[in-house]
């Protein structure tokens, strides 16, 4: 209570200044209070980096690659569903080594700078790779997924690197803590949603090519933030150290996966996200149908995916308001139920079982949208929770994007296996007999990790799980207090006002 008492005083302040204009300017100051409070705590030029890289980069410029990349695939390369399934899974490899730039980012400085060489990259990958796509007529189809690896490959670099700074700016400013991660949230939920609204609307008017050359602006945003985002220079960093360093990260992360506590979850968490098949690109392919499916319009696909992100957030607040004190299991237990379910309305809709109860199929995908978006990130939420739990004192950080390359690996091995479905069933660009079969299955598998829930800790959220004496009991160095290697290794390095 006291920080919050403290987090609220600069705002108040503004608050007080701006009385005699009224209620309505008090509501609209608050906001920017509460931003200029930010910037002043700790530098404008953080605030900008979270809401370029979180905000415009994966938000705004998430929502537009994933809608132009269904639509470049679909009418540019023109391939089949499940082949556009496995090439949209290997554009998401950069995101499987996020350990790898993690452990960059903190022990290799270039230059003498551990952050801004890092956007830079990432910022000259997603514009080079995004401008290859737009200009180019017809890219073959293996320089086309280079390229949009490559912009994958800049977003996430972008990503694990403002991760870094906001657990640095977390740890100077521990009274600010919750205020930068509401920053990083807000900016992310409406990024995503502005998005995908519309994503639709442009693909109509300039093409997935032109969308991808708008893309180019995310990552010249990225660009800027290496340029001014302020940091302490490093001079005379000794290089030698590095190697070191790298291998006495690698053993602390080998120490505590093989703890039961740690390995036990990680498995249930790759496995549940592995069955959960994702056939997304034969349901696309099926929308835009003109003969057997409802033919939706490019602007509507960007609007029932906007509706998507709208559940993901009422997910996300119901999470924090009522379910955040529950039980692992039980929330989880209930959640994946809820999921299978859930996909059971894309089985009505392909079985156009909706026009029979003479429900319009826009309004009915805008509902399942929805309620999949919540239901999803309910979800997801206790297994970040989770995830965070895991994470031994001193490689919080390098741990996390480990737990988070292991559920990317899931979600990887969930687009192929749907590939591979989609392919073995004949699902094709204009054959949609058995996609409702695809569903079906991906339906019950939905619901088979309920039979390994027993690998989820008993615990709820305000539990320890991984204990400290636990950990060190290993026989192992005791390396929670004494490894080097930290997601924030240099805390003395947050730039001052």
């Amino acid at each position: 209570m006291v920080e919050e008492e403290n987090i609220e005083a600069p705002i108040e302040g503004l608050e007080e200044e701006d009385e005699p204009q009224g209620g309505i300017f008090e509501q609209f100051w608050a906001p920017i209070g509460w931003f200029k409070m930010l910037a002043m705590e700790m530098h404008w030029s953080f605030v900008f980096g979270v809401v370029v890289v979180y905000g415009i980069s994966q938000g705004l410029g998430g929502a537009l690659a994933r809608v132009g990349t269904d639509y470049y695939m679909k009418d540019v390369q023109q391939v089949q569903p499940s082949e556009a399934q496995i090439y949209t899974g290997i554009t998401w490899i950069p995101w499987i080594v996020k350990p790898l730039w993690g452990i960059l980012t903190d022990v290799l400085p270039i230059f003498g700078y551990r952050r801004r060489p890092y956007f830079i990259l990432a910022g000259v990958l997603g514009m080079v790779s995004m401008l290859l796509i737009s200009l180019h007529g017809k890219l073959h189809i293996v320089f086309a997924l280079m390229a949009l690896t490559a912009g994958s490959a800049g977003v996430a670099i972008a990503d694990v690197t403002v991760d870094a700074c906001v657990a640095q700016n977390s740890i100077s400013h521990p009274s600010l803590a919750a205020d930068i991660q509401s920053l990083c949230a807000l900016s992310s939920s409406i990024g995503n949603l502005v998005g995908f609204f519309i994503s639709g609307i442009f693909v109509h008017l300039i093409g997935p090519k032109g969308v991808f050359g708008l893309l180019t602006i995310p990552a010249a945003l990225v660009f800027s933030v290496g340029i001014l985002l302020a940091e302490f220079h490093i001079p005379n960093f000794c290089y030698r150290q590095v190697k070191q360093m790298f291998l006495d990260a690698g053993r602390s992360m080998w120490t505590t996966l093989k703890l039961p506590d740690v390995w036990r979850p990680c498995l249930y968490m790759y496995l549940s996200l592995a069955v959960s098949l994702n056939v997304h690109e034969g349901l696309f392919y099926w929308y835009t149908d003109s003969k057997g499916g409802p033919h939706f319009s490019q602007e509507t696909v960007g609007y029932i995916s906007s509706v998507g992100s709208l559940g993901a957030l009422l997910g996300a607040l119901l999470y924090q308001n009522v379910l955040k004190n529950h039980p692992f299991r039980d929330l989880l237990f209930w959640t994946q139920l809820l999921y299978g379910l859930s996909g059971m309305m894309d089985l009505i809709l392909v079985l156009r079982l909706n026009l029979k109860f003479a429900i319009p199929d826009y309004f009915f995908v805008v509902i399942d949208e929805g309620v999949s978006g919540m239901i999803n990130r309910l979800k997801w939420m206790p297994l970040l929770v989770l995830s965070s739990k895991l994470c031994p004192s001193g490689i919080e950080g390098t741990f996390f994007a480990l737990l988070m390359s292991i559920d990317n690996i899931g979600l990887l091995s969930s687009s192929w296996g749907g590939g591979f479905l989609l392919h073995m069933l004949k699902v094709t660009r204009t054959t949609f007999d058995n996609l409702w079969l695809a569903i079906l299955i991906r339906n019950i598998l939905r619901v088979s990790p309920l039979c390994l829930l027993f690998l989820i800790p008993r615990g709820d959220p305000n539990s320890t799980i991984l204990p400290i004496e636990r950990v060190s009991s290993t026989g192992e160095k005791e390396y929670l207090e004494n490894e080097s290697i930290e997601l924030v290794s240099l805390v003395n390095n947050v730039d001052p006002r």
